[in-house]
């Protein structure tokens, strides 16, 4: 029993009923405890960006062949795109079968928008320079400027060049290269004890979320929740599963294996959070290093499932909602925005939310100002997104790996027995 109690997933799950009983029964406790839940994730993003900094420099580096990098990077983004095409089907097939947003008739107009009037109207100054605009800001004015400030594409872009620069100066980086190691060694002994407290920040998120919105504030939009989760479901287990199972991997193995990041990703609503115990696992699962340390911190950038789940489902929910006819074609095009605006989007809770509002400015046909209508259990949405993003990271970096060569089939079979 004592071994139980030492066991994180268990104090998670402990430390979420708590959350989830404080917020119910004593509201403005469970709203006071939010910063416990920030104050975990600041943590980790704490280390984030120079994580993933070195482990691409490092990865990129150890490859050695740029040709065998670029492959990998080329294999990653379709991989990607194309599995996030299935999970944006699925999601306009559902939410146009089901239609959980007709008969609604709300009017936009008279809808009480205080809540989020600051985001829309920061969000639609933020787009102005569109997809030219997206482009130039993966380009960082400086390294250092990036990496203070988080941004994790334009921590990426300058980790590819830098890695492909040591890779071609040869011994001459070995130095750097060790000095370097051994900070990232240096920085997962920090993750180790950040993680520790994960249970305490999963109890605060957890607690907010309840005593914020209140369980009953599900009741009027479940039908949405319902749907949403639903083909969450079905991504994970059938799209998802299919793909594993192509390469005799079994996705409930996959799932039992992670099963303390999801339940911290549960806690926190956060996919961030484990993204360096992730890396960690799926390199003792037999991925190898490079690949690792290429497709995991890109797919969080690129590869975000569950995200672009929820802006579909959301966007037609909404349309629905306020009478807005959209035929066809239109919800082609949506998809296409989608693809463009959710891409770079931080796995972090709330950014799902923002990225909808970006979405339904550029299209243009949606009354921006309908997104009040399911502000309110954005929130109680934000875990299925973000479990649903890990989980199909953790299936990209496996079959990636598997495509290149690069996984050790003892090993994984040895970590998911």
């Amino acid at each position: 029993m004592k071994k139980v109690f030492s066991l994180l997933y268990f104090q998670v799950i402990v430390a979420i009923l708590i959350g989830v009983l404080v917020g119910h029964f004593y509201p403005d406790v469970g709203v006071a405890m939010k910063p416990l839940g920030d104050g975990f994730i600041k943590l980790i993003k704490m280390v984030i960006a120079p994580l993933i900094f070195c482990t691409i420099v490092l990865g990129i580096a150890g490859m050695g062949d740029a040709k065998k990098v670029g492959t990998v990077g080329v294999k990653a983004l379709v991989y990607f795109q194309v599995l996030t095409m299935v999970a944006m089907l699925i999601a306009l097939g559902m939410v146009n079968f089901f239609k959980p947003g007709a008969g609604m008739n709300v009017d936009p107009a008279a809808l009480d928008t205080s809540s989020v009037d600051a985001l829309i109207s920061g969000e639609q100054v933020s787009r102005d320079g569109g997809v030219a605009g997206f482009l130039l800001d993966i380009i960082p004015e400086n390294i250092f400027g990036a990496l203070a400030s988080g941004n994790i594409l334009q921590v990426l872009f300058f980790a590819i060049l830098f890695g492909f620069a040591l890779s071609r100066v040869g011994a001459k980086a070995e130095p750097a290269l060790r000095v370097m190691q051994s900070f990232l060694d240096g920085l997962f002994g920090v993750i180790r004890m950040i993680m520790r407290v994960a249970p305490i920040g999963a109890m605060g998120a957890m607690g907010f979320t309840i005593g914020r919105f209140g369980v009953e504030s599900l009741s009027s939009l479940a039908y949405l929740m319902v749907t949403f989760y639903a083909a969450c479901l079905i991504y994970i287990f059938v799209v998802v599963g299919l793909v594993l199972r192509y390469y005799n991997i079994s996705i409930f193995k996959v799932l039992r294996y992670i099963k303390e990041e999801l339940l911290v990703v549960l806690g926190t609503s956060s996919s961030e959070s484990v993204l360096p115990a992730i890396m960690q696992k799926l390199e003792r699962a037999g991925c190898s290093k490079p690949v690792v340390g290429l497709v995991i911190p890109t797919g969080y950038s690129f590869n975000l499932d569950g995200t672009t789940i929820y802006l579909t489902m959301a966007a037609i929910f909404l349309a629905q909602a306020t009478n807005t006819p959209m035929d066809f074609g239109q919800q082609l095009f949506l998809l296409v925005v989608l693809t463009v605006t959710s891409n770079g989007a931080a796995g972090v809770t709330g950014s799902g939310f923002i990225i909808l509002i970006a979405s339904l400015a550029v299209m243009g046909d949606i009354d921006v100002r309908a997104v009040a209508i399911i502000f309110g259990i954005d929130r109680f949405m934000s875990e299925a997104r973000a479990l649903t993003n890990l989980i199909g990271n953790v299936a990209a970096g496996l079959v990636v790996a598997k495509w290149e060569r690069e996984l050790d089939t003892e090993k994984l079979r040895a970590e998911l027995k």
